[in-house]
């Protein structure tokens, strides 16, 4: 006979929002993203497993780790662009980040090798540009920007690029893409991508 769970082994999503140091808009996007597995409860209320709680903060520990030669001080990544790349190819990966780095544009860059580890890495830096790949194996980039789009409001200014080799008629097969999402074709554009960011850059607002 299977054992039930105990109290102590759930938690609700604000209880694991607090574990994970995390807004609790956060979990609900990992959550309905599929990033961190839940159910309900008869009266309708979320319950997340501890060690689904534990696992994942393994998880982002790594992630964030990866990426901290990326990062600067806190000072310096209010007053810059926030780009977070999101390829599965190592080599286009480490060519966009060479790439964007070579433009000396006021941007911190922060690679992601998945749409899952992006949705790892979203709650905590808050990118103001995402650009992502959609052939990606295991959580695609359809799936993760239709759960940005649809669940996470606090993500709803943060400006969406694709850079895809699919075509406008493969993208509409697949369920297409929410409105606003801008779709840009492999081979990769750099000079177009160089100007968006440009553009972007001169929007901030100057730190005072």
């Amino acid at each position: 006979m299977r054992k039930s769970a105990t109290n102590d082994d759930v938690l609700s999503t604000r209880e694991a929002a607090e574990r994970l140091g995390v807004a609790l808009r956060t979990v609900q996007l990992w959550v309905e993203a599929g990033v961190l597995p839940a159910w309900k409860t008869a009266g309708g209320h979320r319950r997340i497993s501890r060690q689904a709680v534990e696992r994942l903060m393994g998880q982002r520990r790594m992630a964030l780790s990866d990426d901290s030669t990326h990062q600067p001080a806190l000072a310096q990544v209010d007053a810059r662009l926030r780009v977070m790349v999101v390829e599965d190819e190592p080599e286009l990966l480490r060519l966009f980040v060479m790439m964007i780095d070579s433009w000396e544009l006021p941007v911190i860059v922060t690679p992601a090798a998945s749409g899952f580890e992006a949705l790892l890495l979203i709650g905590q830096q808050r990118p103001d540009l995402l650009m992502t790949d959609l052939n990606m194996p295991g959580m695609d980039g359809f799936k993760m920007i239709a759960s940005l789009r649809t669940v996470a409001s606090a993500c709803d200014d943060m400006e969406i690029v694709v850079v895809t080799a699919l075509t406008t008629e493969e993208i509409g097969r697949r369920g297409g893409l929410p409105d606003g999402v801008r779709v840009f074709r492999k081979p990769l554009p750099f000079d177009e991508l160089a100007s968006l960011m440009r553009g972007l850059t001169t929007s901030l607002a100057p730190v005072t």
